[in-house]
């Protein structure tokens, strides 16, 4: 009789739960080892302390979560996610309001995450091999008696009517797949197997962020969603404002260099009042809020070298912020974690045609090389934004890196005056293109013009 294969996912995140998704294919059971005991209902949890924040999925994460959930996006909307003709949204960019966004571009459909997570597990309950193990911590991992391959995770478990009641349990698995977040421990517990821990690389712009949902009411029922970037270094404040289930409001503000939004009501209405536009001010200033108003400050990028390290253990795949974190505030965060998923699936896939039998030699260090690969845009993407900051830490860019930053600069100037340049620009942050399509030679003339145009001026 032919042993059941079991993989193990570290954390029920976003990352986690379509992990998940992508490893039922693969294994007879799924096991997702969650700290948190997981609400019934959409609520806001421990072990996800950025769920109060806005949360955008772009266009390329949609379209691979419905791939992976069919009918997830009519299910959003059915309960109560407002999907908005891009139309209707404003963008005040770097370099002032941008065109009126295409109709081409698919509609945004606004949502809490705790709304996103929760109806993600309830579609994961559907598959009869994925289980959650909650009010588990992973406290190290197994490995064979040549430390070669790992073999499993050490648990202890609570009990959730008794928290005091522990247990530990040594559960095993053919693969481990860690998507514990920026917390995860799998470079420590490397480390006490005698392995090197990969180098890290953070780059911390200080950026922090509050928000607050309001009732859909007076102003706010006549408001348009609005969305006001950062232009650092010279202009360190931004924000948004969004629809959301249950006829709310969420307003997110953002500040970097340290000039954190205040969580006091004042504060946090002075600090929408000083952004360069008054369209997320003026809707709240007379608004009901139903909430606090919540602050975060972990925004630090932060990338875990595993693709670089000369020896790695068999059968340990990292994945999410995990293995690479950004700066929330720029959305990339819930569209990597399912190109990540993605990844993991396609990689599977290969191994499985090379090794029918199930042999996972070789697949550990072969996934986190393509995902380093994969990476690599978005990271460049959120390191440039964060390196404008004055007091940014970390980041040592070479000559290519300034070189594009500078042009995206023109870019971004041209695009206010060219619709067709801001379609360019918001397909590629949508990961619906690739980057070079800005560098196409008619929005390259039009870039250069702008440097031209400038120094005339000067």
């Amino acid at each position: 009789m032919q042993r059941e294969s079991h993989a193990i996912i570290i954390g029920g995140s976003l990352a986690g739960l379509l992990a998940s998704r992508v490893l039922a294919k693969h294994f007879d059971r799924v096991s997702i080892v969650e700290r948190d005991f997981l609400p019934e209902k959409p609520a806001p949890r421990p072990g996800i302390p950025q769920s109060c924040h806005l949360h955008i999925l772009l266009n390329r994460g949609r379209i691979i979560l419905e791939e992976f959930f069919p009918g997830w996006e009519n299910e959003l909307i059915a309960a109560g996610a407002p999907s908005l003709d891009p139309r209707s949204i404003g963008w005040f960019s770097p370099a002032g309001w941008a065109p009126q966004f295409s109709p081409d571009l698919n509609d945004l459909i606004m949502f809490s995450r705790d709304l996103v997570d929760w109806q993600i597990r309830r579609r994961l309950a559907e598959n009869t091999n994925v289980h959650f193990l909650e009010g588990g911590t992973v406290r190290g991992l197994l490995a064979n008696a040549s430390r070669a391959e790992i073999a499993g995770v050490s648990v202890c478990f609570r009990d959730r009517h008794n928290p005091g009641n522990i247990h530990t349990e040594n559960l095993n698995a053919d693969l481990v797949v860690d998507a514990g977040g920026k917390v995860s421990k799998t470079p420590q517990w490397l480390k006490s197997l005698g392995y090197e821990p990969p180098q890290e690389t953070v780059i911390n712009a200080f950026v922090g962020y509050a928000s607050r949902i309001y009732k859909c009411s007076g102003k706010l029922s006549d408001t348009a969603p609005v969305f006001v970037s950062t232009s650092p270094p010279f202009r360190n404040r931004g924000g948004a404002i969004f629809p959301i289930e249950g006829n709310r409001w969420l307003v997110t503000l953002a500040g970097g260099d340290r000039d954190y939004p205040p969580t006091d009501e004042a504060g946090f209405l002075e600090f929408a009042r000083t952004l360069p536009t008054p369209t997320i001010y003026h809707p709240i200033k007379d608004a009901e809020a139903i909430t606090p108003v919540y602050s975060y400050r972990g925004t630090e990028n932060r990338l875990r070298h595993y693709d670089r390290l000369s020896r790695y253990p068999e059968n340990l795949a990292v994945i999410g912020h995990a293995v690479c974190a950004f700066n929330p505030v720029y959305g990339q965060g819930m569209t990597v974690a399912a190109l990540d998923a993605q990844m993991l699936d396609k990689c599977l896939q290969k191994q499985r045609e090379r090794y029918p039998e199930g042999d996972l030699t070789g697949f550990a260090r072969q996934f986190q090389q393509k995902l380093a690969k994969l990476h690599t845009v978005p990271w460049t993407f959120a390191i440039s934004q964060d390196s404008r900051y004055r007091g940014s830490t970390g980041a040592k860019l070479n000559l290519a890196t300034r070189l594009t930053i500078d042009y995206m600069d023109l870019v971004l100037k041209v695009l206010v005056s060219d619709a067709k340049v801001c379609q360019a620009f918001l397909e590629v942050l949508h990961m619906i293109e690739s980057p070079g399509v800005l560098f196409s030679p008619s929005i390259a003339v039009k870039a250069i013009g702008q440097l031209v145009t400038v120094r005339q001026k000067a």
